[in-house]
């Protein structure tokens, strides 16, 4: 059974920082890419980074907004994916999602607050 379980989120003021983890169960983690989504209120889900797997294991990709102030990383040996947010902004308010693309997996999400 595939599990996505994302952690790590929280209430946090304009200019903190916030580290989300993805824990993954039921996959093989190392031959698998993952991305993270985010959904603010009223907006689509949008993709935020993803990192890939295998021979792409040092691919990484981010939306322009969080270009410089985010990082994605694994960790196969924990079975982890996570995403490092610094300078965090008010817009960066959303559900954030963990998400498994070759499986077409979605994580329960985890709400992310940032006040001005």
């Amino acid at each position: 059974q595939v599990q996505l379980v994302e952690s790590g989120g929280g209430l946090v003021q304009a200019g903190g920082s916030l580290r989300l983890s993805c824990a993954a169960s039921g996959i093989t983690f190392s031959r698998n890419g993952f991305a993270w989504y985010r959904q603010a209120p009223g907006k689509q889900r949008e993709l935020v980074a993803e990192i890939g797997s295998g021979a792409r294991v040092n691919y990484v990709n981010y939306v322009d907004s969080v270009e410089g102030r985010f990082t994605i990383s694994r960790d196969n040996a924990k079975n982890t994916v996570y995403l490092q947010m610094n300078s965090l902004k008010p817009e960066d308010t959303a559900v954030y999602y963990c998400y498994a693309p070759q499986l077409r997996y979605w994580g329960q999400g985890t709400q992310v607050t940032v006040s001005s």
